[in-house]
């Protein structure tokens, strides 16, 4: 009878081991898998954005994890910004988040804090995210927003065919929204009014991101934002008429810190707003072709008072054209300096008004 007891554990054991494994595998630790959650007639609709609401509804505090496919929505999905109801989003790197024909909506797809919003750092659940995959907005769509709550993260995302890649609100604590976005592509789908990454909120981090196929890279309407390697790339058509108001990153606010960003083959380069201050090191602008009569490199709506540090900027005889400015104010005066400022060949500078500025003589 012993002998046969330990035969049969053995055989439970073998039997309930794999079940198991399988099941820890298919709910990936802990996480939410979506999928599991989504009924068949929903995907034979074409339409999962309310399965999708309800799964986040129905598990606050959890991770929701989208394994590889498309999953096509018809309405924005909100993400609550109170801690205790937040949610996690993550993606797979080939979950692809769809925005269906016929989209009508101002919102983002995604709406991160959309709903009970909550000024809330104390409480766990604080911090929640959405990472990884693809969102596609078909060229009608814009994609995230962070709408409330603070330490929002979004990191790891592809952002394709965009109006608008990602808008930070006015934030929660007396306008800070605290997020932090990593490691994020945007590519727009290349309307005159489409925009990389749009800033209403105050003390955000962007780190190492590519922006294409955008008019505008970035627009920055508040102070307290740290931006480093941040790369917008300028991808219509060279015959574009619209290309002589195209801005690789344009600061209305000032007190922001830009390191190592790239403005590529944008009109204007830097664009700042009301003669504001931020600190520019070790940026770069570049072009490669003659896609409008002017290039600038500044250009300071009033006096000019930024501190530019080791600025390189493509002039060249291959892409200079009429106009070739490091430089261009609409008042004079101001505070602003350029420090070791490299020019790739200043035989091409149409105008000499940053030479005033230059650390050598002021």
């Amino acid at each position: 009878m012993k002998k046969y007891a330990i035969i049969n554990l053995l055989l439970t054991a073998l039997l309930i081991t794999p079940f198991h494994s399988a099941v820890v595998a298919k709910n990936r630790h802990g996480e939410i898998v979506v999928t599991d959650h989504i009924k068949a007639k929903e995907w034979r609709s074409g339409d999962v954005s309310d399965a999708i609401q309800r799964v986040i509804d129905n598990n606050p505090n959890r991770t929701i994890y989208f394994p590889d496919g498309e999953y096509p929505i018809s309405k924005p999905i909100l993400t609550p910004a109170e801690p205790t109801k937040s949610v996690s989003l993550k993606l797979s790197a080939y979950a692809t988040i769809r925005a269906t024909a016929g989209w009508a909506h101002e919102e983002a797809m995604i709406r991160l804090g959309g709903k009970c919003p909550a000024n809330n750092i104390m409480t766990p659940g604080s911090n929640y995210y959405f990472e990884g995959g693809i969102i596609d907005c078909m060229g009608v769509a814009k994609a995230i927003s962070i709408d409330s709550g603070r330490e929002t993260a979004i990191r790891e995302v592809s952002i394709k065919n965009t109006l608008l890649g990602i808008h930070i609100k006015k934030g929660a604590n007396n306008g800070s929204s605290d997020a932090d976005i990593c490691d994020v592509n945007i590519v727009g789908c290349t309307a005159v009014n489409s925009v990389g990454v749009l800033v209403e909120g105050y003390d955000n981090t962007f780190t190492n991101m590519r922006i294409g196929g955008v008019h505008t890279g970035f627009i920055i309407k508040t102070s307290a934002n740290c931006l480093r390697n941040i790369h917008p790339l300028y991808l219509y058509d060279n015959k574009n008429p619209h290309h002589n108001k195209s801005c690789g990153f344009v600061d209305e606010e000032g007190n922001n810190f830009y390191d190592f960003c790239y403005s590529d083959e944008f009109a204007t380069a830097f664009l700042i707003k009301r003669s504001k201050f931020s600190t520019y090191t070790n940026c770069f602008a570049y072009w490669y072709s003659k896609r409008s009569n002017k290039h600038t490199v500044f250009k300071s709506e009033g006096r000019f008072n930024s501190l530019v540090v080791n600025m390189n900027a493509g002039f060249s005889k291959r892409n200079a054209t009429k106009e070739n400015k490091v430089l261009e104010c609409t008042k004079s005066g101001g505070k602003g300096k350029f420090v070791n400022l490299h020019i790739r060949d200043s035989r091409f500078v149409t105008d000499h008004s940053h030479e005033a500025y230059s650390s050598d003589k002021n």
